[in-house]
């Protein structure tokens, strides 16, 4: 069956089909190496050499390309008629690709509404460019995915004031847990570990405050992830932390230590105000690592009753499940019986209807 790929540019667009889907797999996988940027590199905004690389391999895998005005008579000369358009991320909704697919079922997965319920979490201008593109996905949609029935009802309900709302179906996101790395060492005393792009809804102010209150005393909290944005507040408390501090940030792992991290943990801490699913939950208890997370509808969903729920409003029940939590052995403690979701389940459920 033919498969083809859609990638924007700074220049416009690429279509590669399935040779040229191979080969950039390869690279990604870093079976191939990147080759070097080539002269349109240097065209437009500069960009990371990385990504002037990636956008020359792109240009030499391509099976046609063309600037943005010609998207659509491309894809009309190049793609078979009935050609099935998918769409697992949020980028690309955008009027100029939704009306140039040639005239074909279009799928479109959406991961979470959190845009449109919690704006004073967003960067400056994004929650207006999400809103259009969910308008969009709606109008133009013929299925629509979503990782959680959660994330389902929510979209739904905002996409039905606007009018009919696409069939859709819920698909949990596989798990593919990575082995941690056996030469990476782990704190040797009790410790616990938050995972997660340092942003606001990720709430990691909530742990901060937790961690002031017990003092002293309080186990070890590492906190994993890059730092985001709006969160300047957040960021001066970890910038004032000292030698002697309670909490730890730590960057840069790669994705072996990371899960050496999560598996020697007492628990994972998942306060999120929000989420579409909760990946590093599912991950953790995959790992064998408890998870205590707030009290929210998608992580009753996806986690079931394999995980601690608490609202972030109940700080002694936070503060006291720590505690109790720290004072176990990790072999008394790491003992979960949680499946997580399978791709192979995920891709029979889409593809069945796509």
């Amino acid at each position: 069956m033919p498969l083809f790929g859609l990638v924007r540019t700074v220049l416009g667009y690429i279509l590669l089909d399935r040779a040229g889907l191979t080969g950039l797999q390869d690279r990604l996988n870093g079976e191939v190496a990147w080759g070097p940027p080539d002269c349109l590199a240097r065209v437009g905004p500069k960009r990371a050499v990385a990504v002037q690389q990636a956008e020359a391999d792109l240009r030499r895998l391509a099976l046609v390309r063309a600037v943005p005005w010609l998207l659509a008579r491309m894809l009309r000369h190049a793609l078979p008629r009935e050609t099935a358009y998918l769409n697992v991320g949020h980028s690309n909704l955008t009027r100029r690709v939704l009306q140039s697919v040639p005239q074909g079922r279009i799928s479109v997965m959406i991961h979470d509404v959190i845009p449109l319920e919690y704006p004073q979490f967003q960067r400056p201008g994004t929650v207006k460019a999400f809103e259009e593109k969910l308008r969009l996905v709606r109008t133009h949609a013929d299925l629509i995915i979503y990782n959680s029935a959660d994330t389902r009802r929510r979209a739904e309900a905002h996409m039905s004031i606007w009018g009919q709302v696409p069939n859709g179906i819920v698909a949990h996101l596989g798990s593919e847990i990575c082995t941690p790395d056996p030469e990476f060492r782990t704190p040797q005393e009790p410790y616990f570990v938050s995972v997660g792009t340092i942003e606001p809804r990720k709430n990691h102010a909530f742990l901060l405050d937790l961690w002031e209150e017990m003092g002293s005393n309080a186990p070890l909290l590492l906190i994993c992830g890059r730092r985001g944005w709006n969160n300047d507040a957040v960021f001066a408390r970890l910038n004032r932390l000292g030698s002697e501090a309670r909490v730890v940030e730590v960057t840069d792992l790669s994705d072996a230590e990371l899960a050496s991290v999560v598996r020697d943990a007492q628990g994972l801490l998942f306060p999120s105000v929000a989420e579409g699913y909760g990946l590093p939950a599912v991950e953790s208890l995959a790992l064998g690592t408890p998870v205590l997370c707030n009290n929210l509808d998608t992580f009753h969903e996806i986690l079931g009753e394999n995980a601690v729920f608490a609202s972030v409003t109940n700080r002694i029940l936070w503060i006291s499940t720590i505690e109790a939590w720290a004072k176990r052995s990790r072999k008394e403690g790491n003992q979960t019986d949680f499946n997580p979701p399978k791709w192979q389940d995920h891709f029979n459920n889409v593809l069945s209807l796509t």
